[in-house]
């Protein structure tokens, strides 16, 4: 029993040395990342124009039905794979106008 107290309290004080050696080699990134964090101030810009803001919005259901129909699309290309895979079919483009 006094072995194991003895392992036990070693390894707590090696863990507690860890965290202490640990604390100190990145108490100087933690200092630098917020530093970095901080928001920037609104600096002159000097080669571009203010950028406008898009008066006109696209609704969101409008962006809901053309992502569910690439998603029809996708399933469907995916489907017609399934049935008859070949190399074609596995490179073809989609009709999806969303794709990369």
């Amino acid at each position: 029993m006094e072995m194991f107290l003895m392992i036990a309290a070693m390894s707590l004080l090696g863990v507690g040395v860890c965290v202490a050696l640990f604390a100190a080699a990145t108490h100087d990134v933690r200092q630098a990342e917020r530093q970095a964090n901080q928001p920037a101030q609104n600096a002159p810009q000097f080669f571009a124009p203010e950028i406008a803001t898009p008066a006109d919005r696209i609704p969101i259901e409008a962006l809901l039905l053309q992502i569910e129909r690439h998603v029809r699309l996708e399933q469907a290309a995916a489907e017609s794979f399934h049935y008859a895979p070949t190399a074609e079919s596995l490179h073809s483009r989609s009709a999806s106008p969303l794709v990369h």
